[in-house]
This record gives C-alpha cells, structure tokens and sequence, in this order.
C-alpha cells in the first residue's frame, strides 16, 4: 500500500517523505501561520492530477509515434466558500506542441487519460467533476 511520512517542522511548515523516497515540502500562507515557503496540500492535489494525466498522454503519444517538442499542463480548481473548502471542480487544459502531430491522437491520447487510466482524476470522479479540453499548437 502506497504511504507518506509528514512530519512537523516549525510554524505550518511540514515534510512528507513518500513511499518513493522523495521529500515534499509544504507550508501555508503567513495569514494563517505559517511562512508562505512552499506548496500549499491543495496546490499538490492539482500538481498531482496534472502530473498523472500528463504522465498517461506523454506515454500514449509516444506509443503512437507522435513527436511532442513541448507539453504544458494548467491545472485550475475551484474551491467552496464554506469549510472543508474542498475543490468543487476542477479544470485541465492541455497545451501539446510538436511536429506533424495528429489531432486525432492527442484528442485519443487526453481522453484515454481522463476516461481510463489516470487514478487521481479518478480519485476526485465522485465529488468533483473534472474537465479538460486541449490546445495543439
């Protein structure tokens, strides 16, 4: 079973050790306590769906020969106004650049991603719905 190790550091400032062996560093914004020196937990949620679904759409490309010169991905949600304050929904856009690359595929490979394979967009399917679109340039 996957796991992460937090510990307490000093003000809202902790460390997460994964089960990988990286460390995370987070922190909050001095308005609440802490020093605004790292990510803050929500902001991993969004960095974490986007570097799985990215992961899911760089290796089917690759699959399908499509040669990409540059793969961003924005990660926007939007959060309730009362507490848990969880996100309410989430939007992914893809902007996918590269030579003579299919619309076809990079439209298979996002959907194959959001619809299949990606276990966090998965993680949130339940609560928070999920949408995507895609930019080729």
């Amino acid at each position: 079973m996957p796991e992460a190790r937090i510990k307490f550091q000093d003000g809202m400032r902790f460390s997460a050790i994964t089960g990988s062996g990286h460390e995370i560093v987070m922190d909050s914004s001095m308005e609440f306590g802490g020093q605004d020196s790292a990510a803050r937990p929500m902001e991993l949620l969004l960095a974490g769906l986007g570097g799985c679904t990215g992961m899911d759409v760089i290796s089917i490309l690759r699959k399908k020969k499509q040669e990409v010169t540059s793969f961003e991905l924005i990660v926007k949600g939007k959060r309730a106004e009362e507490h848990p304050k969880r996100y309410t929904e989430i939007e992914v856009e893809f902007v996918i650049k590269g030579k003579n690359l299919s619309e076809e595929a990079v439209k298979r490979a996002v959907e194959l991603s959001m619809d299949k394979y990606c276990s966090v967009r998965a993680t949130f399917e339940d609560k928070t719905p999920v949408t995507y679109h895609y930019k080729i340039g």
